[in-house]
């Protein structure tokens, strides 16, 4: 690639943020989309001739059947340019590969009633959906989870390190009953890792069963043959699960749940990001400090929030793409139009969005390091949050009001210890509970946050 050919891409994904994405476009590429369309079409003729055994292949090379495992496995050079040559001629794209796989097969010494079999009683989308759903995949195992895990990984880690730093809440953003650190973090972990095992829930599925989902054209052409089962044995040979019901198309609902599980996960992270950025901002997190790094052009002391609301944006342009496909994709007209074969083009555009988000949180985080003292100070600060215990313990022994009493005491008001205690102090309840509510402040009225933290140790996904 020429040096400055990032710089004339009209997606930032392949221009600003390509050097980051290298991993994910080798596998949802146009390159890669012909990497798995010739993928399925070269393991599709290997079927027929050794599973199916059919009498017309059985003379067929060992070289041939060699070549085509070779061609599945492994691009072959130029590939994907021989097959946008036969484009540009073809105007259909899996027809390209198709004639693309014949000249690799007759160089290898196939016969011309051989070659005949390669795309053999298939549609066009008997080897698209199997191809997108080999690259949605691949793209969650080999890119996406890695990427997630890190995060969540980090969430646990300081879970238990911060699972006892006391901070105050916010609740519709005022001072609320008091947290840990380690617990907040330990909630969004907690959510994560619930949506992601949501996501990997969603199994791929895909079909081969000709032109509207019949075995047509299969059954005149080999009436003795099961293409069902066939079928069946076939999908679930690339590791993914049989549709035995589809019109002309695999109807997109897994690729709908993939893509609406993922929207869910990047909205967890969106709330994650922005609550970071808010504590960023009330001094509860430190930024570390990069050499040479520049946070603001006209002010020297910034060190700005920018990877979190980096990937607060990424998740956003990510999400918009990924509820689309998620209400898109499921619709065809009748048995078969082509209005999802534009939108699929654009799974990798979401995905790369959805990557540049969770990599710019890990590097984010990394950054961070909690401070107490801003947090010691907020809770010092307010001990009219002590409020709501002293009334729960009122109402146990029956004292009358209580709610409303400590409404009076302390709605609108700042307290010390001392107004607190005072109080404390007239209240008609058991000694030793008395000196038990005195023993409270803000910093120890955590209830169970700590061990909550604590708990939360679940192994990755």
């Amino acid at each position: 690639m020429n040096d400055t050919q990032p710089l004339h891409a009209l997606s930032p994904l392949d221009g600003r943020y390509a050097d980051k994405l290298e991993a994910l476009a080798a596998l949802c590429s146009e390159a890669a989309l012909i990497r798995y369309r010739t993928k399925i079409e070269a393991l599709w003729l290997v079927f027929l001739a050794t599973d199916l055994k059919l009498a017309e292949l059985k003379n067929l090379k060992p070289q041939c059947l060699d070549r085509l495992r070779s061609i599945a496995t492994r691009a072959e050079p130029h590939e994907a340019e021989t097959v946008k040559k036969h484009e540009r001629v073809t105007n259909h794209d899996v027809k390209a590969v198709e004639y693309t796989l014949r000249e690799a097969l007759h160089s290898a010494g196939a016969t011309t009633a051989e070659l005949e079999f390669v795309h053999f009683a298939c549609t066009s989308e008997d080897i698209n959906n199997l191809a997108y759903a080999l690259m949605l995949k691949d793209c969650r195992e080999q890119q996406l989870l890695p990427a997630l895990r890190d995060v969540l990984a980090w969430l646990i880690q300081q879970a238990h390190l911060h699972a006892e730093l006391s901070m105050m809440s916010r609740t519709h953003g005022q001072p609320a009953t008091p947290t840990t650190l380690g617990k907040e973090l330990a909630n969004v972990g907690a959510r994560l890792l619930a949506a992601i095992e949501t996501w990997l829930a969603v199994a791929p599925l895909g079909k081969i069963n000709g032109a509207v989902g019949n075995f047509n054209a299969h059954l005149v052409a080999y009436p003795q043959i099961d293409w069902h089962e066939a079928s069946r044995r076939f999908v679930e040979s690339l590791g993914l699960r049989h549709n035995p019901y589809t019109i002309q198309i695999e109807p997109h609902d897994w690729i709908a749940q993939y893509c609406d599980a993922l929207a869910h996960i990047n909205t967890i992270l969106i709330d994650f990001s922005r609550d970071v950025w808010g504590y960023i901002s009330l001094g509860y997190f430190k930024q570390r400090a990069v050499a040479n790094e520049v946070g603001s052009s006209t002010m020297p002391h910034k060190i700005n929030p920018i990877d979190f609301e980096n990937a607060e944006g990424n998740a956003g342009i990510a999400n918009a793409l990924l509820r689309h496909f998620a209400e898109k994709l499921p619709i065809s007209r009748f048995q078969r139009d082509l209005t999802d074969s534009t939108v699929l083009r654009n799974v990798g555009v979401a995905l790369g969005h959805s990557v540049l988000a969770y990599k710019a949180l890990k590097r984010g985080c990394l950054r961070l390091e909690a401070d107490p003292l801003p947090m010691q100070s907020d809770l010092a600060a307010n001990w009219e949050l002590l409020a709501e215990p002293i009334q729960t313990v009122m109402r146990r022994y029956g004292v009358p009001n209580a709610y409303e009493k400590l409404k009076a005491l302390t709605r609108g008001h700042r307290l010390s210890q001392a107004d607190l205690h005072q109080f404390i102090d007239t209240l008609a309840i058991p000694d030793p509970e008395r000196a038990r509510l005195k023993m409270l402040s803000p910093a120890n009225y955590i209830g169970l946050a700590a061990t909550l933290a604590r708990s939360f140790n679940p192994p990755l996904p």
